[in-house]
């Protein structure tokens, strides 16, 4: 029985004694870990010199970051695909606007300005009546020629537009886009208004410009200086139109901004002629800048005179293109009103002289715009006549009724007024004036 009690009693000393084992492999095992931590660190740190050679030449071989960001892509994509067609002939898309009672005046700039390959897009604000708007779009549709070129479309929707607030830039953005997606093939965008009309014919126009380069944008523009900086700057105004169904005045609030430092403020003519690659940049924007300054202009007074011109003149891309010029003839006041003067027989000789293929701003129906129909346009019918009009013009008949090659163009004395203008326009000393 002794020897069974000792037995046990050994045993159980064996068993206590092996308490000992987990503590020791746990200390083995953070004693091997240290080890080769070290063992390693003393290889790498010997090889240190040579990674971080390696990574500064991987580094070297590469001009800059700009290859790892979307935006560089984007910007690779966008350029290869503005490559400019100039063995065609040139191609307008023009945005004509107007408010309550302008859809008369609407379809005769349309007429003037008519061409078979250009677009055109017609806006009626929303202050128009419902019924006025569609009567313009069944003008529109009724017109023999507009229906089978189909390049004349009326916006289905209306935007209310407030003089001078940034709804006016909203609107034209929108025109632009749907212009961008029913066309692919335009060249220069142009908005008029209903109180704009032609000086030339749309041969003069696209016989003159198919010898310019295609990237030249005619933007009035001059850096905000004196008392327009403290006058449109520094005040924030808010346009009711952009959350209210009805038109009202712009609010003028009591707080004060200062000065933007990230771009510089230009202002000009809200009347403009800008290249497709442009307008395009400016609604695709991928480097945000369009954005970023559209933002801005939000809240500031007579937008439309300034936003465009600031995105132009803060992009290194586009900042030679810019001819300060809006290719208008507009009279004003000395000193210069709220609106320049409304144009009439005794302004005729001077905007021959101007040598711009637009004018403004017309009454309705008055009469110096049936003296540029006759002497500056040729215009008896519907359209303004060019190459293009093949009919037999016998007996008073229109001409235009029947369309033939809308590549062949046939200019006028309009086009040798065009030519002296671009002339002047791009002398050097003309463009030493871009954006400054």
């Amino acid at each position: 029985m002794s020897m069974r009690k000792n037995g046990n009693s050994h045993s159980g000393r064996i068993f206590s004694d092996r308490k000992w084992i987990i503590p020791f492999f746990a200390s083995l095992l953070v004693s091997v870990s240290l080890v080769l931590t070290a063992i390693l660190g003393a290889l790498s740190s010997s090889n240190v010199g040579e990674q971080s050679t390696f990574d500064i030449i991987s580094f070297a071989r590469s001009e800059d970051s700009s290859g790892y960001f979307v935006e560089s892509d984007l910007e690779r994509s966008w350029s290869a695909n503005k490559v400019p067609k100039i063995e065609e002939a040139p191609r307008f898309a023009y945005l004509i606007s107007g408010t309550k009672g302008d859809s008369h005046r609407m379809m005769r700039t349309l007429e003037a300005v008519y061409h078979p390959r250009n677009q055109y897009v017609l806006h009626l604000d929303l202050e128009a009546p419902p019924r006025e708007r569609l009567e313009l779009a069944t003008a529109v549709k009724a017109d023999p020629t507009f229906r089978e070129v189909e390049n004349v479309r009326v916006m289905s929707q209306s935007n209310l537009v407030t003089y001078k607030g940034p709804t006016m830039i909203a609107c034209t953005l929108q025109a632009i886009a749907i212009l961008l997606k029913e066309s692919s093939e335009w060249d220069w965008f142009i908005n008029l208004s209903a109180s704009d009309y032609p000086l030339v014919t749309q041969d003069d126009l696209l016989h003159i410009f198919s010898n310019l380069s295609r990237e030249l944008n005619f933007i009035e523009h001059t850096h905000i200086a004196g008392w327009k900086l403290n006058h449109r700057a520094r005040p924030i105004i808010i346009d009711p139109a952009l959350y209210l169904s009805k038109k009202s005045a712009i609010a003028w609030t009591t707080q004060r901004r200062t000065l933007p430092t990230s771009f510089k403020l230009f202002t000009g003519s809200a009347w403009v002629v800008l290249t497709r690659s442009f307008v395009e940049y400016c609604i695709w924007g991928w480097d945000n800048l369009p954005r970023t300054i559209l933002m801005y202009y939000t809240n500031f007074i007579s937008s439309p005179e300034g936003y465009f011109h600031t995105v132009i003149c803060n992009t290194e891309e586009f900042q030679h293109t810019a001819i300060s010029h809006d290719l208008h003839y507009i009279a004003w006041d000395t000193p210069p009103k709220q609106h320049p003067m409304s144009l009439t027989m005794k302004h005729f000789n001077k905007m021959v002289q101007s040598k711009a293929p637009f004018a403004r701003k017309f009454a309705k129906d008055d009469p110096v715009l049936d003296k540029i129909d006759k002497e500056l346009l040729g215009r008896t019918h519907r359209f303004s006549p060019g190459a293009w009009c093949v009919g037999n013009s016998t007996g008073g008949a229109d001409a235009c009724s029947f369309r033939g090659n809308d590549t062949v163009f046939r200019p006028g004395p309009g086009a040798e007024r065009l030519r002296e203008l671009f002339q002047t326009l791009l002398s050097e000393d003309f463009k030493s004036k871009q954006c400054s």
